[in-house]
């Protein structure tokens, strides 16, 4: 019995290191980030999901993701985000509203911008395996920091076979909710100016400004 247990704990340790650095895995990564670190800047239709299942959530918002290097302007039903590098604005329409803060890159991981890089640094990486989504074959990887306490525990990334292009994206926390992310309509020949990632409140007549900066 007790050779039995250590046959066990050798092939689980083993298969463990195996998934943490799989080639395949890297291999594939390495192709998608290549392909956005080529385009200066893109803009795509984006639609984010709420999903918990234990709560019997599932809602969907429709909008608008631009991106210019570490630059975004994620346009939404129910807010505005923009990033300009510095500064970081929400807008919530609903209530006309604004909120104001420094831009901090070490709480901003997992942001438009840097989805692409993400598993380069505090991550684990596994393939998973392949599954088709819009009749496109697409490469299935998840990613687990590496940091227990993490906010979101695994994130699960669908590159498409064709094009390396990233087409969708879920990201699992710990009190059970999913947040799902899906790309269409990409379009990598724009170029927005740098007034494009600026929150103008003469744009927003009665707007109320909450600087927390």
């Amino acid at each position: 019995m007790k050779k039995f247990s250590l046959l066990l704990f050798c092939i689980l340790t083993i298969h463990v290191g195996w998934a943490q650095r799989d080639e395949n895995a890297l291999k594939i990564l390495d192709a998608m980030s290549a392909k956005y670190k080529e385009i200066p800047a893109y803009s795509a239709d984006i639609t984010s999901s709420l999903i918990n299942e234990t709560e019997g959530i599932n809602e969907e918002f429709g909008g608008k993701i631009t991106v210019k290097g570490d630059k975004y302007k994620l346009e939404l039903d129910e807010q505005v985000v923009i990033n300009n590098g510095e500064t970081f604005w929400t807008y919530l329409p609903d209530v006309n509203e604004v909120n104001i803060d420094n831009y901090d890159p070490d709480e901003d991981e997992i942001s438009p911008s840097k989805i692409y890089e993400a598993y380069k640094k505090g991550y684990k990486y596994i393939y998973i395996g392949d599954e088709t989504i819009n009749g496109k074959s697409h490469s299935v990887i998840d990613l687990v920091p590496d940091d227990k306490d993490a906010q979101y525990f695994k994130i699960k990334l669908f590159i498409a076979k064709a094009d390396n292009s990233l087409t969708q994206w879920i990201m699992f926390d710990k009190s059970g909710n999913q947040y799902k992310y899906s790309i269409e309509n990409f379009n990598g020949s724009i170029n927005p100016t740098e007034s494009f990632f600026l929150f103008d409140v003469d744009d927003y007549p009665g707007v109320e400004v909450i600087d927390l900066r």
